[in-house]
């Protein structure tokens, strides 16, 4: 959720911090603060409620020098947003400041244990409980700050990424992590960066490492990167090169990151193929079904864990695995799944999507699955985050960095990947022709193209978007495949626009939703032609009965329909499992288009942060 940046070596830290919390700003956004230890061993902490502009502001005029520092992007768990509660925070004395990601769920057993030793407490988070602990344990038993961290954490219950800075010794940045995600970088000059993800750190290197759970991270100028554990034994990390470049983190002349993402989306599915898809267009190759072929193949049951849109994927998914690989497919919210004492057997395969992959309750649910023996398949779209660490194998879906909160290009980059899993299981499993493998192989391969040419529906969806701006509510409908693009275009409607909008299968709109319609509430249907056509057709109908307004999104060409809605919006044509990328692009654009016609921060919706590494 929160953003974490820091920065020791032989620069000014103030813009690098600033610039890094611009960067991480998707992730937090309610209040910012930074604190930096200036040539005099003065420890400053600027911090305000709003966005970074708004901390930039107030730092006008301030000492802002210094070549040490952490800065933080904040999103309220513990004390509502306001400069009090925004990090850094200082301990009792002035000492120490610290930030810090993560929930500490014991933080008020702590608090009470030390307002009785008469410590007073400034702010409402639980973050100030810990940096006060840290300094107290200090003090009482004179230590040296990475030992009173290391004293402090056995303590704690919770997860955390936390950074440190003590005045007394302004050479070094102690950080450290559980269950929320770090990653330092370091350059051949002596300089160590400190963020969430490596998007604030590409800038300057493209070598990092990725924390642990459990690591702390003692980074101290002129040294090298050394890494203990709580219990003070050495670590050895492995080096990453990141591939993320400044382009990817520009907007590139589109006024929100959101709009440039939803264009992004042929080209990322290219990547997403590229190297995975011969070229012949005939065999699909996955690294991951070779070096475990048995276990997929054989698998009993498959289980898809996610939240949000990884979870609309999902539904696709289950069915593109039911029809062509002929094997039993479940999908579960990983947040429920985690805490319902769930049957798994050791032959299933749960397969965990997460575009961050440090969403918190999917990784719960990885941990669940493995302790009872499943197999456990990540697909994630950040290297080298907790998913794939913590998963026996899986697919990174190569997308590039998404910025907009409201995710596009790695919904269709999932579907993508469960596209090529699932044909490669069936082609293996013999529950498809060869002749039908390779019709399909070839169709996926031309979507990216079709992708393009739904994006041209782009002028059309701006004009019509002015029309929905009044709506209180919506509804959206489709079926089969195209009833989990329903559920993610409410739910991208909802996220940016603020409008009230559901998803269902057409089918189920006369079991209760139907009594909704009426001329005010807009209806959304996907109507590409499969073989639930006519059925679709008969629910456009029910709608036009009670007055319903109708926009379809139809296949290109399609009469019948035009005459039964107030707006089509035509699509090529494509196999009825890989209609979900094509029709997913109108609703992605509709969605922004509304938003941006109501004045909404379209890339930064109100109490939503990118990724959500708390329960």
């Amino acid at each position: 959720m929160c953003g974490i940046v820091g920065y020791i070596g032989k620069k000014e830290a103030y813009p690098i911090l600033i610039k890094g919390l611009q960067r991480l700003e998707y992730r937090g956004y309610d209040s910012a603060g930074l604190a930096l230890i200036n040539s005099q061993g003065n420890l400053n902490v600027y911090k305000a409620k709003g966005k970074v502009a708004d901390l930039e502001a107030y730092c006008v005029g301030k000492d802002i020098s210094g070549c040490v520092g952490i800065a933080h992007t904040r999103w309220a768990t513990h004390g509502e947003p306001s400069s009090v509660n925004a990090h850094p925070h200082y301990s009792a004395s002035g000492r120490l400041a610290l930030i810090h990601n993560g929930i500490i769920e014991n933080y008020l057993t702590l608090k009470e244990k030390l307002s009785s030793r008469g410590i007073a407490f400034q702010s409402a988070t639980d973050t100030e409980v810990l940096v006060q602990l840290i300094e107290y344990i200090m003090t009482s038993n004179d230590i040296g700050l990475l030992e009173a961290v290391q004293v402090a954490l056995h303590q704690v219950i919770g997860t955390y990424a936390i950074a440190i800075v003590d005045r007394m010794h302004p050479d070094t940045i102690i950080c450290a992590r559980q269950s929320s995600p770090l990653v330092v970088g370091f350059d051949a000059e002596d300089n160590f960066y400190l963020a969430s993800d490596a998007s604030p750190i590409a800038e300057y290197t493209d070598q990092v490492v990725y924390l642990n759970d459990g690591d702390i991270a003692v980074l101290q100028r002129g040294q090298k990167l050394h890494v203990v554990n709580l219990d003070n034994v050495t670590q050895h990390p492995k080096v990453k090169q990141i591939d993320v470049t400044l382009g990817q983190l520009e907007k590139g002349g589109y006024p929100f990151f959101m709009l440039k993402e939803i264009f992004e989306q042929p080209d990322c599915l290219r990547d997403c193929m590229r190297g995975r898809i011969n070229a012949d267009r005939d065999k699909i190759t996955l690294s991951a079904v070779i070096d475990f072929r048995e276990k997929l193949v054989s698998a009993r049951r498959i289980i898809i864990v996610g939240c949000g849109t990884s979870w609309h994927a999902g539904l696709i998914g289950k069915q593109l695995f039911e029809s062509l690989c002929r094997i039993p497919v479940e999908v579960e919210y990983a947040s429920e799944f985690r805490y319902r004492e769930p049957v798994i057997f050791k032959d299933d395969v749960v397969v965990a999507i997460s575009q961050s992959g440090e969403t918190a309750d999917t990784l719960a649910a990885i941990e669940l699955a493995r302790k009872a023996g499943a197999f456990v398949f990540g697909i994630c779209n950040a290297i080298g985050a907790s998913i794939p660490r913590m998963t026996s194998t899986g697919v990174y879906i190569h997308v590039g960095p998404e910025i907009g909160v409201a995710s596009t290009k790695a919904f269709t980059g999932q579907v993508t990947v469960l596209s090529m899993l699932a044909l490669t299981l069936a082609n293996e499993r013999h529950t498809i022709s060869e002749e039908r493998y390779k019709e399909m192989v070839v169709e996926l391969t031309q979507i990216p193209d079709k992708m393009e040419q739904a994006l041209k529906t782009n002028e059309q969806i701006e004009r019509l978007a002015p029309i929905f701006t009044y709506a209180k509510n919506c509804l959206y409908l489709g079926r089969g495949y195209n009833y989990p693009v329903a559920l993610e275009g409410a739910l991208k409607l909802k996220e940016i626009s603020y409008i009230h909008a559901e998803g269902y299968p057409a089918a189920e709109m006369k079991h209760g939703p139907i009594a909704l319609i009426d001329s005010e509430m807009p209806v959304f249907v996907i109507a590409t032609r499969d073989k639930l056509y006519e059925k679709v057709i008969s629910n456009i109908q029910e709608v036009r009965a009670r007055g319903g307004r109708v926009t379809a999104l139809v296949t290109e060409g399609d009469t019948r329909i035009r005459q039964l809605a107030d707006h089509v919006i035509e699509l090529p044509d494509t196999l009825e499992c890989f209609q979900p990328l094509i029709a997913s692009i109108p609703l992605q654009l509709l969605a922004y288009h509304i938003a941006v016609c109501k004045g909404k921060d379209v890339d930064r919706p109100r109490n939503l942060a990118k990724s959500v590494t708390v329960e």
